[in-house]
């Protein structure tokens, strides 16, 4: 008998630590890195190629309306993404196109 009710403190004791360390194991994935220098590269390969990428685009706009108007100063870009209500606060707001 003494037996049986140490392998159930035993068995409870297990599943408690378990319970425990569930919240855990579920969070360990978003756990920040062990060293900084892997979070530096993934933050620089995520945000340099779309400022070059927003560069380029603005340069190919600006070149496509200067074939049309030369000389004259080119119109704000209208955001490519967002739909919404936009204000431009030096400057006239582009037409839609």
């Amino acid at each position: 008998m003494a037996s049986y009710l140490w392998r159930k403190y035993a068995d409870y004791l297990y599943t408690k630590w378990e319970k425990k360390t569930l919240l855990w194991d579920m969070v360990e994935p978003y756990r920040r890195p062990k060293s900084f220098p892997p979070l530096v590269t993934i933050y620089i390969a995520a945000f340099y190629p779309q400022v070059i990428g927003a560069a380029i685009t603005e340069q190919l706009y600006k070149e496509k309306y200067w074939k049309g108007h030369p000389r004259k100063a080119v119109p704000l870009m209208r955001p490519k993404f967002y739909w919404g209500p936009w204000r431009v606060m030096s400057g006239e707001v582009p037409p839609s196109e």
